[in-house]
């Protein structure tokens, strides 16, 4: 058994094709009728390393997160509807995530798309990582066989490997069968296989907080994080400051935090102004910073005051 005070540090690294293939999944086909929310992801991720490496959550962090896939030219996707603003929303939620991101172009050969040399991107990036940043455990959202072999050298450095992956099948808006399978070789090699098809179904039913946090709002809304019970639930006051379009700050010295319009539990997030007096408790994100959790403004500012 681990030390209950063992820091488990996270790399998590993303086969993108393969993890928007399993977000249109959800978003279209599944009852859910939503995309998989990257914040709820690795909220998820670290509730189940601290469970499987038996150590408090707050003892479980991700430390770093890339994400791999290969890009149509911008030209491209201009004409291709909304692409190119699709495209930069989700860039604009892996930055916000601190979700590092790697694009390969896809080529056209022969009249085919093709995606080259991403997969050996990832792999080389991935034990690269692991070995200078000595994850402790690695997570690999994929479901493709060909990365046992990295694999079996992340084991060699001394790293646990989790893999998550999705199986299922459905007939898209052509008429298609489309139907996903997870390499039994990977399966077999790692050290965590994760059939998230299937917590995903049986969390979505008992109401498991830590399964619907997995899933977006509409257009790509950020859901209130689930933290684990060591959170310390005082409640602090402060004035707010910054207010933008869908985010702000909140003055608590030594250090103002941030807050975001799904962390506002009761009334309106666009009726918060600056100035106003704010209670609040304070949580630690994904990346150690402390930020505001479960606002409510309490009192409006002076309007003489600004």
């Amino acid at each position: 058994m681990s030390n209950s005070n063992d820091l488990k540090r996270i790399g998590v690294f993303y086969d993108g094709n393969y993890f928007l293939h399993v977000s249109n999944y959800y978003n279209y086909f599944h009852q859910r009728r939503k995309r998989i929310n990257i914040a709820g992801l690795h909220d998820f991720i670290r509730n189940l390393v601290a469970k499987e490496e038996e150590v408090a959550v707050k003892y479980s962090q991700v430390i770093e997160s890339h994400y791999f896939r290969g890009r149509i030219s911008a030209q491209e996707a201009s004409q291709r509807g909304n692409q190119l603003y699709n495209d930069r929303v989700f860039d604009d939620i892996l930055m916000s995530e601190g979700v590092i991101t790697h694009y390969l172009p896809i080529r056209n050969r022969s009249g085919k798309k093709e995606e080259k040399g991403i997969d050996v991107w990832l792999a080389l990036e991935a034990f690269e990582q692991t070995f200078f940043k000595r994850f402790n455990v690695l997570v690999l959202i994929t479901s493709d066989g060909d990365y046992v072999p990295l694999i079996r050298k992340l084991n060699s450095l001394g790293t646990k490997v989790m893999v998550l992956s999705w199986d299922f099948e459905y007939t898209d808006d052509m008429g298609r069968d489309v139907v996903t399978r997870t390499s039994q070789d990977l399966i077999q090699e790692v050290t965590y296989p994760i059939a998230m098809h299937e917590l995903i179904n049986s969390g979505l039913k008992s109401g498991n907080p830590l399964i619907t946090n997995l899933f977006d709002l509409p257009e790509y809304g950020q859901p209130k994080r689930v933290t684990s019970i060591e959170n310390n639930d005082e409640i602090h006051e402060g004035k707010a400051m910054n207010i933008n379009n869908g985010y702000g700050f909140i003055q608590f010295p030594p250090n103002n935090l941030f807050f975001h319009y799904q962390d506002v539990v009761e009334g309106d997030f666009n009726d918060i102004e600056n100035g106003d007096l704010l209670e609040f408790t304070i949580e630690v994100n994904e990346r150690g910073q402390e930020v505001a959790k479960n606002v409510r403004m309490i009192e409006s500012a002076d309007p003489n005051q600004y």
